[in-house]
C-alpha cells in the first residue's frame, strides 16, 4: 500500500441544476484527459451516494505533485447557478462525505485533510474550507 499523508477534497467545478454522474465523469476524465481511469478515487453524487473511482492502492490524477501520497475525493457540484464558486453540498453530500472522511481516518490515521485550494490557492475547489471543517476527525 502507498503511503498516505493526505486525504484531498475536490468538487466536480458543475453548476447547480447541471449534473456530471459518476460514468460522465469517469468519462470525461479518460477521453478529454487522457487518463486511464477517473483521477479521483471516490465520487459523492448529489444525492450523497460514494462511487468508487481509483482503488486506494493506484496513485490518482487530481492534484499536481501530491497525488503519490494522497486520497482524492470530489463532491459533485462547486458551483452556483451562475457558474461562481459556492459549496453546493447537499445534506446527504456532507454526511457521506463525513462518513467517508472518517472511515478513511481511521485507515489513514496520520493523514491531513485539506481542500485542493490549499495546495493550489489558485484553485476555488472545493469552494469550502476543508482543513477547518473537518480538523477535528
Amino acid at each position: 500500500m502507498r503511503t498516505i499523508t493526505l486525504l484531498i477534497v475536490h468538487c466536480s467545478a458543475t453548476p447547480q441544476g447541471v449534473a456530471l454522474s459518476f460514468e460522465d465523469c469517469r468519462r470525461d476524465h479518460i477521453r478529454h484527459r487522457g487518463f486511464r481511469d477517473i483521477g479521483y478515487h471516490f465520487y459523492l453524487t448529489r444525492d450523497g451516494e460514494i462511487h468508487r473511482g481509483r482503488p486506494l492502492e493506484k496513485t490518482g490524477a487530481h492534484c499536481l505533485n501530491h497525488n503519490r501520497h494522497s486520497i482524492g475525493i470530489c463532491y459533485e457540484g462547486g458551483l452556483d447557478a451562475a457558474s461562481c464558486p459556492s459549496d453546493t453540498r447537499t445534506l446527504e453530500q456532507k454526511a457521506s462525505l463525513l462518513a467517508l472522511l472518517r472511515e478513511l481516518k481511521r485507515i489513514f490515521p496520520w493523514a491531513l485533510i485539506v481542500g485542493h485550494h490549499d495546495l493550489n490557492p489558485a484553485k476555488a475547489c472545493p469552494c469550502f474550507d476543508a482543513e477547518r471543517e473537518y480538523r477535528g476527525l
